[in-house]
């Protein structure tokens, strides 16, 4: 690809972002009063002028307002910008290094990169294309689902569910390993070592299965009524991975709740893994959880220690686990591809899992209320 059409196709997706963005403010600002995001137009919350076109315009338009309304000057809340500009910039992100840089090390891109033109929907590139949209379309479900989260304590079902939905037939109709071919993805016969109960830790690169849109298949080695590429396995991977997204969540829910003796977390927080992880399988929604409970924490402590408040919402931090997650997964998967194929070893560290965090949140109960005693 030469820096013009790059360059032409990084604009195109900036733009295209905005517009995304501008949408989700939309979504934002009404989804999680039960309003309509299509009627009535775009209008100024306070004197509920309507917003014309021209001062409707992404990214451009809240700068030449200088962030006021035209007709009675009350503010907007710069919430509206970021979402634009955050949405815009993952796009070209997204794209730049997913099918530009191709950091996942999808076999079927590595001779197709050079196909992409100023005209995208050619046959070379539209496997690229649907790649590309089928992150940018749960990027996209992700910021709407944080920001109403930050905003309103809440992620409404409208968003989560449709984004389920839609996870589950991009899985179903683009199963593993797409956009490769199975001989391309499937993992090289090693009798000495491949899948034996007492070396499964000894799995080296070449036993590992390679990435496809969903980075792995639903379990490995498949039974010959799982073929790879097949509906089946597409249902299956997409399935799996919205129930390991609700369940688990439900269960650190309820292990917390019995442990702190009050409500914790929230439903929408569990429905939005679940969204995820139709969108990317059973195995990386686990370790996003685990990265987006590292995030929440990182914010939550000095937020504690400063001000006493324990409320942060944990859905952001959990969308951006889930996009660390998937975007480093050709680093993270060899690391723990052993351990997610292993059954026996799956089960005994999920119940040590919730052992662990009932004591961890049982404690917490204790101190805060021992502290509340003070």
């Amino acid at each position: 690809m030469n820096n013009g059409s790059l360059l032409f196709v990084l604009v195109t997706l900036f733009i295209a972002g905005a517009i995304v963005g501008s949408f989700i403010n939309v979504v934002v600002a009404r989804l999680p009063y039960e309003k309509s995001v299509l009627w009535p137009g775009s209008r100024c919350f306070r004197c509920l002028r309507a917003i014309p076109l021209y001062d409707n315009i992404p990214l451009v338009s809240y700068w030449l307002l200088g962030g006021k309304c035209r007709g009675c000057k009350a503010p907007f809340s710069m919430r509206y910008f970021l979402v634009e500009l955050l949405v815009a910039v993952g796009f070209v992100l997204l794209f730049y290094f997913e099918v530009v840089q191709n950091i996942h090390r999808i076999p079927a891109f590595n001779d197709s990169v050079e196909q992409i033109r100023f005209r995208l929907f050619t046959r070379g590139s539209l496997p690229m294309l649907w790649f590309f949209l089928h992150h940018a379309t749960l990027f996209s479900l992700l910021v709407a689902a944080a920001f109403c989260d930050l905003q309103d304590r809440t992620i409404p079902l409208g968003i989560t569910l449709t984004g389920t939905v839609v996870g589950l037939v991009l899985a179903t109709v683009l199963p593993w390993p797409w956009p490769s071919l199975p001989a391309q993805a499937m993992p090289q016969d090693d009798p000495g070592l491949r899948f034996q109960i007492t070396e499964w830790w000894q799995l080296g690169p070449n036993q590992i299965a390679k990435s496809g849109l969903y980075h792995w298949p639903v379990w490995q080695p498949q039974a010959g009524w799982l073929g790879a590429g097949s509906t089946l396995m597409g249902l299956l991977t997409g399935v799996a991975g919205a129930l390991t997204g609700t369940l688990m969540l439900r269960i650190v829910k309820l292990l917390f709740e019995k442990g702190l003796g009050k409500e914790a977390l929230g439903l929408g927080d569990a429905d939005m893994m679940m969204m995820a992880g139709a969108f990317l399988g059973w195995q990386p929604i686990i370790v996003a959880f685990l990265v987006g409970a590292l995030v929440s924490l990182v914010f939550a402590v000095p937020r504690i220690i400063m001000r006493g408040d324990n409320t942060l919402p944990f859905g952001p931090g959990l969308a951006v686990g889930t996009v660390l997650t998937w975007l480093g997964w050709h680093w993270i998967g060899p690391q723990v591809h052993s351990l997610f194929f292993h059954g026996t070893f799956l089960a005994v560290l999920g119940g040590l899992a919730a052992v662990v965090l009932f004591l961890l949140s049982f404690l917490i109960g204790r101190v805060q209320g021992a502290a509340k005693k003070k």
